[in-house]
């Protein structure tokens, strides 16, 4: 069967995105060739701004790269501009004569920059900020000239401020209404956007109008003049009012077009052989400049071009999440409000939260939020379905973990979300496409999700989202990245840098550390505080202030969250032996407090499930066991055969040997959870070789193993050290994992440290220099000596009872 002609004029996300769907579904349909006016494949538009500010190249931001369109037998014109449709012929030209037939055709040209009309708008140095080649041309003046005008206070102009600010020019940012981001923001929220912005050496003109731009005899831009006679000097003026759907190709070639190429709910234009999407279209009267839209567009189109004709693009209710120079931001609806709504206010400057929740007859019909966007999808559903909120509105805003829709905080938030629920806007994925990918590929950090599911690779304003799923789906599997990055969007700083610098300063409070290394956001995030804390506690153990607010929900309440809002308790078995006693304990609790489920754990524990939180330091007390910890970035457990002395092929008294660990090890904290096993032979019935550290029972003594995982992607140990005594294993262990403790970065679990550092930089500190493990092993000591266990020792485990008896009132 001969093959069909399609070809797609403008080489942008929007039509990139069409061909992708469009091969999902019909491959060999057609013969594909691609028109681009730039000399680039698809790169990420929205990721411009890092580039300007220098922390990523355009080779990070490519999308698809030569590459992609070669493997899948697309013809790819770069640097060829169409300037002429013959519908006739149907025939496409291009600038320097080339020319393509079609069957169909997709314009996909985008828009195109707003020039305010001023006198001296063509003066060299005034330009746009839409692609690559502006991006270029502003990080060139940047290297040339010390002062720059952004006019237009909207995301892209605070983007462009941002990182010209970062490049080391001084920058004045220009803007007619009275706050920024007057279309996303209420002027609440627009007043604290502006703040934190200046605080960060960005100065602002609001209510300004331009009234023309002056050059020098050159012709260079050298002052920028206002209505009101102000001059403010610049080299550079970036304009950022706006944009204009593509059309002139559109409108030579005789298509309708009216503020846009106006199309179909089939994406077709008024010639039904071509199609078109993205910024250049006017649906149902409405052009769309979001991401989200647009790819909804691209899948409806794909749709009718497989000629399966199913699909009809309806419009899009859209919703803005953002994250302005590291500061998160979200609106939808009617949050401006009105004379005939209510209003739902949370506002705390100081900690840099706003929140503003617009009702109309006990329905969500708007929300602002700025600085804690994390609801910010589930007050876009209840707005877009409607849904009554009278029985939920006196917690409504305090977020959907606080109103019994759902569980407790991200963790639970993410694995109660519907499958088909939207988690990456910008890119169309839902929450079943991620969990999937997770499953099926292995995956366990967020770029291996952003590699296969694009979740999270445009704006990044999900990505706490995308790692809570992550969490939910992979479990103690996930793992933060090795690869040197900042800790967070709160700093530009590494975890690396965290560490060291917490050393040599002697940096002992999370505030601390915030102020001395000049944190962007106040207070920080759910991501670095944790983070913060646990560096503190293993760098300074003993003089450090342990932050129980920065620790996750697990480890404030000392107990494992469950997704219907109830808890576990694990009570710590030493080596996983018990006797008669704490079994008829732990049936005595289970009838008292009618809890529903016991289960024997993997790690030879035994797990109480379904435990209501106002029972917890009831449910310990009447246990009288230690604490498992079986929630903790710490030693969960050492799992042990019963070895030698019951076992007639047991070499070596492993029982023994789990449980002189365990009880030495049991209150230590670290980077991520930890597990040992114990097996008293090389049969290995303790699952050793899949551990964080596993010993290994021989006639001569033990053999060590160190970074194994059992997990979704199963590692195994590598074979560390050959040693003959107990001792000598407490000694070696206990100086491996606080080398890990004092090196390994936060959620990084042994086997990813161990691949960043290496195993032979470990060997040379533990195994070949006895003084430095000596000194290590003395420093766990010291450590571990003083910790408290936090159900029989409250007080000093600066355990918050009142979360407890908040549930009895």
């Amino acid at each position: 069967m001969k093959k069909l002609k399609l070809v797609m004029v403008g080489n942008g996300m929007a039509g990139v995105r069409t061909l992708e769907e469009l091969l999902k579904i019909a491959p060999d349909l057609y013969d594909i060739s691609v028109f681009g006016a730039e000399p680039y494949a698809n790169y990420n538009r929205i990721l411009l701004s890092p580039v300007l500010a220098g922390e990523q190249t355009l080779q990070d931001i490519m999308l698809n790269d030569v590459a992609w369109y070669e493997e899948n037998n697309i013809t790819l014109h770069l640097g060829k501009k169409i300037v002429k449709i013959d519908r006739v012929k149907r025939l496409v030209i291009a600038e320097d004569g080339t020319t393509a037939e079609y069957d169909r055709l997709l314009l996909a040209t985008g828009s195109t920059p707003f020039m305010l009309p001023v006198p001296g708008k063509d003066l060299q140095g005034v330009i746009a900020y839409r692609d690559i080649h502006d991006t270029n041309a502003m990080i060139a003046a940047a290297e040339q000239h010390t002062d720059a005008v952004v006019i237009g206070g909207g995301l892209l102009g605070l983007e462009a401020a941002n990182g010209l600010k970062l490049r080391g020019m001084k920058v004045s940012v220009v803007h007619l209404p009275g706050w920024l981001m007057e279309r996303q923001l209420d002027p609440v929220a627009g007043k604290m956007l502006q703040k934190s912005l200046e605080e960060r050496g960005l100065n602002f003109l609001l209510e300004k109008n331009t009234a023309a731009i002056l050059g020098d005899e050159a012709g260079q831009v050298k002052a920028i003049r206002f209505t009101d006679g102000l001059e403010v000097p610049a080299q550079l003026i970036v304009m950022a009012v706006g944009i204009r759907p593509n059309t002139a190709l559109a409108e030579a070639a005789g298509l309708y077009c009216n503020r846009g190429i106006v199309v179909s709910d089939t994406m077709q234009t008024y010639d039904p052989r071509i199609y078109s999407v993205g910024e250049c279209v006017n649906h149902r009267g409405t052009v769309y400049g979001l991401v989200a839209p647009l790819f909804e567009m691209a899948k409806v189109c794909a749709n009718h071009l497989a000629n399966f004709g199913i699909g009809r693009y309806q419009g899009s209710v859209t919703s803005t999440k953002l994250k302005v120079t590291g500061i998160d931001l979200f609106s939808a609806g009617e949050f401006m409000g009105g004379s005939d709504t209510e209003e739902i206010v949370l506002s705390d400057p100081i900690g840099g939260v706003y929140k503003k929740l617009v009702l109309k007859d006990d329905k969500l019909i708007g929300a602002c939020l700025y600085g804690d966007t994390v609801d910010g999808s589930w007050y876009f559903k209840l707005l877009r379905e409607g849904k009554n909120v009278a029985e939920i509105r006196d917690s409504l805003m305090f977020g959907e973990s606080n109103t019994g829709d759902a569980g407790h905080e991200g963790y639970t938030k993410a694995a109660a979300m519907p499958d088909n629920a939207e988690v990456c806007g910008c890119n169309g994925v839902c929450k079943g496409t991620i969990v999937k990918a997770i499953k099926e590929q292995g995956l366990f950090t967020l770029d291996d999700v952003r590699k296969h599911t694009k979740a999270s690779a445009s704006c990044g304003s999900c990505t706490g989202l995308v790692e809570q799923i992550i969490m939910a789906t992979a479990g103690g599997d996930y793992s933060a990245s090795s690869k040197v990055k900042p800790l967070c969007g709160c700093t530009d700083h590494t975890h690396q840098e965290v560490r060291d610098t917490i050393k040599a300063q002697k940096l002992l409070t999370v505030a601390g550390v915030q102020q001395f290394m000049e944190w962007r956001t106040p207070n920080g995030c759910s991501s670095c505080r944790p983070a913060i804390n646990y560096y503190l506690i293993s760098t300074w153990p003993r003089e450090a202030i342990d932050d129980p607010q920065s620790r996750f929900i697990n480890e404030r309440s000392h107990a494992n969250i469950q997704k219907d809002g109830t808890y576990s308790v694990i009570p710590r078995m030493w080596g996983g032996e018990t006797n008669a006693t704490e079994l008829r304990r732990i049936a005595d609790v289970v009838d008292k407090y009618q809890i529903p489920t016991v289960k024997v754990t993997g790690g030879q524990r035994i797990d109480l499930l379904g435990v209501k939180k106002q029972d917890l330091p009831a449910v310990w007390a009447d246990l009288g066991m230690p604490c498992g910890l079986a929630y903790a970035k710490g030693l969960r457990t050492v799992k042990t055969c019963v070895g030698s002395e019951w076992c007639r092929m047991g070499t070596q008294n492993s029982t023994l040997m789990g449980q002189q660990l365990e009880r030495e090890l049991a209150r230590m904290y670290s980077p991520h959870k930890v597990k040992l096993a114990v097996s008293g032979c090389p049969r290995n019935c303790a699952e050793a070789g899949i551990k964080d550290v596993g010993v290994i029972g021989v006639d001569s003594g033990w053999e060590v193993y160190v970074g194994g995982n059992g997990g979704i992607k199963t590692e195994v140990a590598q074979f560390f050290v050959k040693l003959k005594t107990h001792e000598e294993v407490m000694e070696y262990t206990g100086a491996f994992l606080q080398l890990y403790r004092e090196e390994g970065w936060y959620l990084e679990r042994t086997v990813h440290y161990l691949e960043r550092v290496g195993l032979d930089h470990v060997k040379k500190i533990v195994l070949e220099d006895a003084t430095r493990r000596k000194e290590l092993y003395e420093r766990l000591l010291f450590a571990l000596e003083q910790e408290p266990d936090p159900w029989h020792e409250p007080e000093k485990a600066q355990v918050d009872k009142r979360q407890f008896e908040m549930l009895t009132v």
